[in-house]
C-alpha cells in the first residue's frame, strides 16, 4: 500500500514514492533530526510474521552498515512501521546500471572505471565476511557523477527458497545452501555453483561480476535460454561469446580477466575481489590506453583447452615483459614531476613461499627493501622495481624496520637489540649500536640516524659511536613511546609519534635535532612520511590520506585528501603505516588491511592447532599460564594509540576480564606459583615500576618494590624469588633477583656489559635459564643459582625465550628461524642437557626482543602461542609511478 507523503516513520517524514518492486517500496523523506534527504525501503509486512527471516535481516543491516565504502550504498538505520520493516539509507541520484545497459555496449573506458569501483566495494564486503549472492545490473547504481553503488547488500538473505523448478525472475539467494536442488539468484547472473544449489562463498560474486562486465563490454546478456531451464545449462556448460567478435577495441589482457572471473569452477577464478581489482587497475597505462605487464597482472590461469607457455616461448615471453617494464620504469622514474607526468600503478607479489613485512623504498626510487618471512624466519630482502625478483640479504635474519641512506646505497635495520647496515649489494652487514625495542629509524644527508627506543628517540652516527638522546616521554602526560621518526629534507627537523594514555596528547609530531621543537601536527594513530613535493602521508582509520606540507615553514595547510582507500599497517606494530615514498614520486604501499595479524593459538608439539582464542585474541601478547592451567593472564594492545592492559581468561579465551586499570602501560604479567598474585610492570610518572594484586582481581594493586626500569620474567616454585630484567644504561639489561624474605633486599645476578634476560628458575630452584647477547646474537644458556657457575650454552643457532617442563626434565627455548625447540634435562648437582629437537615453527608475535613469544603446559604437551598469522600471505604492494 502506497505510503502518503507527510507520513513519519520515526523522525523520519516521507516526502515522495521513488519507486517498488518485489522487494518493497523505497520512498524520499527527511530526516527531521538531522535535516538531511534519506531513502526509505519499505519491506512487505509479511516479513514481519517470519521471526528467522527478520533476524537475519536485522543481523545483515547491521553489518552492512559498519560497510562504510564509497561504492557501497550507506545504510543509516533499521526499524518497523506498522508491522512493515524498513532501511534507512543515502538518498541517490542518478540510475541503475541495467538503464544504461539497455542502450547497447559501454565505451570500454566506461566499463573497466564502473568494474574498478565493484570490484572495491565487493573486496570491502567480502573482507568483512559479508557476501551479496544477487549482484546484478538493478542492484548497481550510477549516480550523476559516475560513482558506482552496490545496493541491496543483506536482502538477499530475506527470500524464501524456492523448490527446483521454481524460479522467482527476481529472486535472490538465502544463506549458505546444503539443501540439494534448491535454486536461489537472479538466474541470468546466476553462479553454476548457486545454479547446483550448492555452498557459495565469495567467488559467486566474482562469477556474477564477470557475467555484468561481459555485459557492459558486449552490449547483450552473456548468458541466453529459451526457458529457464535452457539458461541454466548455459550457465553450468556454456562458453560466453568471445568480446572481440562484438567489440574490436576490447584487448585480450581485459578479456582474459573476464574469462577468468567466468570460470565454471570456483578454485579457477580470481580468488579475492582485491586480486581482481588489481588486475584491473593494472590496465592502465600512462597515455590512457590499456594494457598488462608482467609486474602488474597477477597470473591468469589459462583456460583448459589453451596451450601453455614452455621452454623458449616462456623464456622469450617473461624477458619481453620485463624488458618492457624496465623501459617504462626508466622513463617515468626518469622524468622530472611536472603537472603533465602521468600516474602509473602495478602490483608486486612477495618472493615465492614468503609473504611482506616492513617496507622501505630507495630514495631514488629504484630499490625497494622489505623484510619478509619464510615460515617462522624473518630476513631482510632488496629488488630493482625494473626486476622481476628479489634477492635475500645473507646476516640479515630477524631483521625489523629497515630504511635507506639519501645516497640509496645502504639499508638500516634492526635485529635483536642491534642497530645495522648493509649495502643495498650485499656483503656482510655492520653493527652500529645496542638499542632495546626499537620502533624505526632515519638517516639524514649528514649520517646522523634516529631511532626510536624504549624510553624515546636518539640519535647516532651512521659509522656508530655514542648515542645522544633526543626525546624522552613525559610521564606525567601519560607518554608511553615515541616511535618511527622521519627525517624532513633540511635534515635537522624530523616527524615521530607519540603514543599516550591521554587522548589529546597522542599524535604525530614535528621535533628537531637541537630538541628544541616539540609541534603536534596531527591527533592520529599513525605514524607519518614526508612525500615531495610538499606533502605528509599518513593513516586515518583504514585511509592513506595526504595533506599539503611546507617542509621550510614547516606548515600543514589545506584539508587531506585519500590517496588510498585502504592501507595496511606494518604487522607486529600496529601504529606503524606500511608506507614509503621516494623523492622523485614513487609510493609503494600495502593495500591489505589483515594481511597478517597477530593471534593467540593453542598447539600441541606437532604445531598442529588445537583451538585459536579468536578474533577477540588478536594482537594481545605475553600470555601467562596459572599454575591451575585453567586461566591466563595476557597484554592487551592500545586502542588508537592509548596504552597496554593486562586482561585475564579462560584457557579457551572465554570470560575475559580487565584486570588492570591505571592509564599508564601495563604489561609483562608474571603469576605466583601458588596461583594467588600475578606481578607486571607498570609504566607511570615515576618511570617503570614492579605492582602486584590479588589474582581474582579483589583489592588493590600496590607497588612490590621500590624498583625503577625493571621488567618480571619469574617468580621461582617455592615462592622465594621474583627475577626481573634491569634496565641500566650503558649496561643495557641485567638480570636481577627480588627476595620475599627477609628485608626483600635485590641483588644482580648477572651483570654484564651484555644484554642478559628473559631468565628462568627450574623447579628444584638450582639451575638458571635465560637469553643472552654476548656471542653477538642472542643464545640461551643455563647457570647454577644462587651460588654461580657451571654455564653452559644450550642453544647454538639463536635462541630466546627458556621455558620449563613443570618436572624439570625439559627445556623449551624459541630459536632465531622461528623453531620451536625442546631439549631433554638431567640435573641436580650437575647439568646435561641432550639434543635440542624441534617441535614446530611458528613467527612470533611478540612485540619484544627477548621475552618469550609462548608458554606451556606443565607436561609440556600443549603451547599457547603468540603467532603471527598470515590472512594473505601472497598478498602483493602497490606502486605508483608520478603518485601525486
Amino acid at each position: 500500500m502506497k505510503i502518503a507523503a507527510g507520513t513519519k516513520f520515526n523522525h523520519y517524514e516521507i516526502s515522495a514514492l521513488l519507486g517498488a518492486g518485489g522487494m518493497g517500496e523505497v520512498y524520499r523523506a527527511r530526516d527531521t533530526r538531522l535535516d538531511r534527504a534519506v531513502a526509505i525501503k519499505v519491506l512487505p509486512a509479511d516479513f514481519a510474521t517470519d521471526a528467522e527471516r527478520l533476524k537475519r535481516f536485522e543481523q545483515e543491516a547491521r553489518a552492512t552498515s559498519a560497510l562504510n565504502h564509497p561504492n557501497i550504498l550507506t545504510v543509516y538505520d533499521i526499524g518497523n512501521h506498522q508491522g512493515a520493516p524498513y532501511i534507512v539509507a543515502e538518498l541517490l541520484e542518478g540510475e541503475e546500471l541495467r538503464a544504461q545497459l539497455e542502450q547497447g555496449a559501454l565505451p570500454v573506458r566506461k566499463a573497466i572505471e564502473y568494474a574498478q569501483q565493484v570490484a572495491a566495494g565487493l573486496a570491502a564486503a567480502h573482507e568483512k565476511g559479508i557476501v551479496h549472492r544477487d549482484l546484478k545490473p538493478e542492484n548497481l547504481f550510477v549516480t550523476k557523477d559516475g560513482r558506482v553503488k552496490i545496493l541491496d547488500f543483506g536482502l538477499a538473505k530475506l527470500k524464501p527458497q524456492r523448490l527446483t523448478g521454481s524460479v522467482d525472475s527476481e529472486a535472490a539467494t538465502l544463506k549458505p545452501l546444503t539443501n540439494p536442488g534448491v535454486i536461489l539468484g537472479t538466474v541470468g547472473y546466476m553462479s553454476p555453483e548457486q545454479v547446483r544449489g550448492h555452498e557459495t562463498d565469495h567467488r559467486s560474486d566474482i562469477f556474477s561480476f564477470g557475467i555484468i562486465l561481459h555485459e557492459m563490454l558486449s552490449g547483450r546478456r552473456t548468458f541466453t535460454g529459451a526457458s529457464l531451464v535452457e539458461l541454466m545449462n548455459a550457465i553450468l556448460k556454456e562458453e560466453p561469446p568471445e568480446l572481440s567478435e562484438t567489440n574490436a577495441k576490447i584487448s585480450p589482457q581485459l578479456e582474459k580477466i573476464v574469462r577468468r572471473c567466468l570460470e565454471k569452477k570456483p578454485e579457477r577464478r580470481f580468488q579475492t575481489a582485491s586480486d581482481l581489482g588489481f588486475a584491473l587497475e593494472a590496465l592502465t597505462t600512462p597515455s590512457g590506453t590499456r594494457m598488462e605487464t608482467a609486474a602488474a597482472l597477477p597470473a591468469v590461469t589459462e583456460r583448459a583447452g589453451k596451450p601453455q607457455l614452455f621452454g623458449n616461448a616462456r623464456l622469450a615471453w617473461l624477458v619481453a615483459a620485463a624488458l618492457l617494464l624496465g623501459l617504462a620504469w626508466v622513463y617515468f622514474t626518469r622524468q622530472p614531476l611536472t603537472h603533465e607526468a602521468r600516474m602509473m600503478k602495478f602490483a608486486i607479489t612477495p618472493p615465492e613461499n614468503a609473504s611482506f613485512d616492513n617496507i622501505a623504498l630507495s630514495p631514488d626510487g629504484r630499490w625497494l627493501a622489505f623484510t619478509a618471512a619464510t615460515g617462522g624466519k624473518v630476513q631482510l630482502w632488496v629488488r630493482a622495481l625494473d626486476a622481476t625478483e628479489a634477492k635475500a640479504l645473507p646476516g640479515t635474519e630477524g631483521a625489523r624496520f629497515p630504511f635507506w641512506s639519501p645516497d640509496s646505497h645502504w639499508i638500516g635495520f634492526f635485529a635483536a637489540t642491534k642497530l645495522k647496515k648493509i649495502e643495498v649489494s650485499g656483503g656482510p652487514p655492520q653493527t652500529l649500536r645496542d638499542v632495546t625495542t626499537p620502533t624505526g629509524g632515519s638517516w639524514n644527508r649528514d649520517d646522523v640516524i634516529i631511532f626510536s627506543r624504549q624510553a624515546g628517540l636518539a640519535r647516532v652516527s651512521a659509522t656508530g659511536g655514542e648515542v645522544t638522546v633526543l626525546t624522552t616521554p613525559d610521564r606525567a602526560r601519560q607518554e608511553t613511546a615515541h616511535y618511527d621518526p622521519y627525517f624532513l629534507p633540511d635534515g635537522q627537523h624530523f616527524l615521530y609519534s607519540i603514543l599516550s594514555g591521554q587522548k589529546e596528547t597522542r599524535g604525530i609530531y614535528l621535533g628537531s635535532l637541537d630538541g628544541k621543537v616539540k609541534q603536534r601536527l596531527l591527533s592520529d594513530y599513525s605514524s607519518a612520511v614526508y612525500a615531495p613535493p610538499g606533502f605528509l602521508l599518513f593513516r586515518r582509520d583504514e585511509t592513506l590520506l595526504a595533506q599539503p606540507f611546507d617542509a621550510d615553514k614547516r606548515q600543514l595547510s589545506g584539508e587531506p585528501f585519500p590517496v588510498a582507500e585502504r592501507v595496511g599497517r606494518a604487522p607486529s606494530s600496529s601504529p606503524l603505516l606500511n608506507v614509503s615514498v621516494s623523492g622523485n614520486g614513487v609510493l609503494v604501499f600495502d593495500p591489505h588491511l589483515n594481511r597478517q595479524g597477530k593471534q593467540l593459538l593453542w598447539l600441541d608439539r606437532r604445531g598442529k592447532q588445537i583451538d585459536s582464542l579468536g578474533e577477540e585474541w588478536r594482537a594481545y601478547a605475553r600470555p601467562w599460564l596459572a599454575p591451575d592451567e585453567k586461566h591466563f593472564v595476557a597484554e592487551r594492545p592500545p586502542a588508537n594509540g592509548g596504552t597496554f592492559d593486562l586482561w585475564l581468561a579462560d584457557v579457551s579465551g572465554a570470560n575475559a576480564t580487565r584486570f588492570t586499570f591505571h592509564p599508564g602501560t601495563d604489561s609483562n604479567p608474571v603469576w605466583s606459583p601458588d596461583g594467588k598474585r600475578i606481578v607486571w610492570v607498570s609504566l607511570r610518572e615515576e618511570g617503570y615500576r614492579l605492582y602486584q594484586k590479588a589474582a581474582s582481581g579483589a583489592g588493590q594493586e600496590e607497588p612490590l618494590f621500590n624498583i625503577t626500569n625493571g621488567v618480571p620474567t619469574d617468580w621461582s616454585r617455592d615462592g622465594r624469588f621474583i627475577f626481573y630484567e634491569q634496565f641500566i644504561p650503558k649496561k643495557k639489561v641485567d638480570v636481577w633477583v627480588l627476595p620475599l624474605d627477609g628485608a626483600q633486599q635485590p641483588f644482580p645476578f648477572l651483570q654484564t656489559e651484555a644484554y642478559e634476560g628473559g631468565a628462568q628458575l627450574s623447579p628444584d630452584g638450582r639451575w638458571l635459564a635465560y637469553a643472552s647477547d654476548e656471542s653477538g646474537r642472542f643464545e640461551v644458556y643455563v647457570q647454577r643459582f644462587p651460588d654461580r657457575g657451571g654455564t653452559r650454552q644450550i642453544s647454538t643457532n639463536g635462541g630466546l625465550g627458556p621455558h620449563w617442563r613443570r618436572d624439570g626434565k625439559e627445556l623449551f627455548f624459541y630459536a632465531a628461524d622461528g623453531k620451536l625447540m625442546a631439549v631433554p634435562v638431567e640435573s641436580g648437582e650437575s647439568f646435561e642437557p641432550g639434543a635440542a629437537v624441534a617441535l614446530f615453527e611458528f613467527r612470533s608475535g611478540s612485540i619484544s626482543t627477548i621475552t618469550a613469544p609462548y608458554t606451556v603446559t606443565g607436561d609440556g604437551q600443549r603451547f599457547l602461542v603468540n603467532a603471527i598469522v598470515d590472512a594473505e600471505p601472497r598478498a602483493p604492494l602497490t606502486v605508483v609511478v608520478n603518485w601525486a
